[in-house]
């Protein structure tokens, strides 16, 4: 008797299993059904209310049924994280080169977490990427077409650049979930630092916050350029190298 184990009894990822056997009866439900009801459920009620038993439910089967479709609720879990990946837009590149365009990413993705906050919840390592999160990278390494870095250098960048997206959309979702407005957080933020700076015991703050680029049309609340955009176009202004100078006229 044998299974579809690997090399130490490891399961291969459902993404290398194709999604129909080809024995058995037809499948009366897809993976994509699947991941849509699985989808619902957490962003009505979060992440934890997920379970074979729950979506299994939602699509109007027995619990057993939905072994036939994911091994593992980790695997429902993966299909559900893909599905999402799926909402990100991946249109022609844009004017403004590698910073632009993948700032234009950055706010797709931001909105995604914002829409689905209990993505954050899913490790975002440990398992293989499926066909969105491949397209997304796909569509990151376009925008890159300009860079002058190597390939490896060209997807450490877009890890990084993930990470930073996530992690600005971890911070908005727990100061929502706190309760906070965040214009009036930095504000008192800023008060509060204000008060400490005051005793001359730490005169490096009290220099960044009497500079005059802080002033109140340029805190980090200015709606003309919002603190998500400066700080992305920061990180990969920094993680990536100058762009070419300027051709000479007539050549």
């Amino acid at each position: 008797m044998t299974d579809d184990r690997g090399a130490g009894g490891a399961r291969p990822s459902i993404w290398t299993r194709p999604e129909r056997s080809a024995r058995g009866p037809a499948p009366e439900h897809s993976r994509a059904e699947i991941a849509s009801a699985g989808v619902t459920l957490a962003d009505a009620r979060g992440l934890a209310v997920v379970t074979m038993r729950s979506v299994a439910a939602a699509i109007g089967t027995a619990p057993a049924s939905l072994y036939r479709y994911v091994a593992t609720r980790d695997e429902l879990v993966e299909l559900m994280a893909d599905q999402v990946y799926g909402e990100v837009a991946h249109d022609q590149p844009g004017p403004g080169g590698p910073v632009a365009g993948l700032l234009r990413l950055a706010h797709q993705g931001r909105a995604m977490y914002l829409r689905h906050p209990w993505l954050l919840d899913v490790p975002a390592t440990g398992t293989l990427p499926g066909p969105n999160a491949v397209a997304f990278v796909e569509h990151a390494l376009v925008a890159l077409a300009e860079a002058d870095l190597t390939g490896p250098a060209r997807l450490e960048t877009i890890g990084l650049f993930s990470g930073a997206v996530r992690l600005f959309a971890q911070h908005e979702i727990d100061q929502r979930r706190a309760g906070q407005d965040t214009a009036q957080w930095q504000g008192s933020l800023a008060g509060y630092l204000g008060q400490i700076a005051a005793d001359g015991r730490h005169p490096h703050l009290a220099a960044a916050l009497a500079d005059p680029a802080l002033g109140p049309a340029a805190g980090p609340s200015d709606p003309q350029e919002p603190l998500f955009d400066r700080a992305i176009a920061r990180i990969l202004t920094g993680l990536l190298p100058p762009g070419p100078p300027p051709r000479a006229p007539g050549r």
